[in-house]
């Protein structure tokens, strides 16, 4: 396992507030891998899914971000989920079918990456189609970590976690930013004001309604 020449400081809004923090953040990355998992609706977000060197790059549901994802041949297909939101925050997904890892379970792991790493960072428990996992929250810097990095390598103290390689995940995360920008700058959509229905009768109360929506 390389060693990380240097620590990057973990700047993470999980650690300042595990309570409330850590449900939304695990319920927003869970959306974003179902929505992956069944097939991404980016259409509604004007921005359609695409695969970036061997990266799938989408919109989230909500279109309040984006997320990149791979899913791994390792064995239990690991898969790996970077979440990019509107405000700057990100979020991390690892998963894998045979992990026991139990959803809201709080997690002290070490992140290594190319040229540092994030020890003894928390994570919380997740569970998405079948797979089991966690969710973490890095500093704003890491998206730009990961894009430069080769590898993104896991463990529990000295239990080795996954061993991921980032190769693309430059070009991936430079896709992420666009799609990101793309979700921002679209106009607040209104909501859509149907035409009353034709059967709804002129004087709901009358003792015999008449049909006639249009007077």
């Amino acid at each position: 396992m390389p060693t990380p020449q240097q620590p990057i400081e973990s700047v993470s809004p999980i650690t300042l507030a595990r309570g409330r923090a850590i449900t939304k953040l695990a319920v927003h990355a869970l959306g974003c891998v179902a929505g992956l998992l069944i097939g991404t609706t980016a259409s509604a977000q004007d921005y359609k899914s695409r695969v970036v060197a061997g990266w799938t790059v989408a919109a989230s549901e909500d279109g309040q971000g984006c997320f990149l994802t791979k899913v791994y041949e390792h064995v239990g297909g690991t898969t790996l989920l970077l979440g990019l939101d509107l405000d700057g925050t990100n979020h991390v997904s690892v998963l894998n079918a045979n992990w026991s890892i139990k959803p809201k379970e709080q997690l002290s792991l070490d992140f290594s990456l190319s040229k540092g790493g994030y020890a003894k960072h928390f994570a919380v428990g997740m569970k998405s189609d079948g797979k089991q996992g966690f969710v973490t929250s890095f500093e704003a810097k890491f998206p730009a970590y990961f894009a430069s990095s080769t590898f993104l390598n896991i463990s529990r103290g000295d239990v080795p976690v996954e061993r991921l390689s980032l190769d693309g995940s430059g070009a991936a995360v430079a896709e992420l930013r666009k799609c990101v920008d793309a979700q921002r700058e679209k106009p607040a959509g209104k909501a859509a004001i149907k035409a009353p229905s034709d059967d709804i009768p002129k004087d709901p109360f009358a003792r015999h309604p008449a049909p006639d929506a249009k007077n």
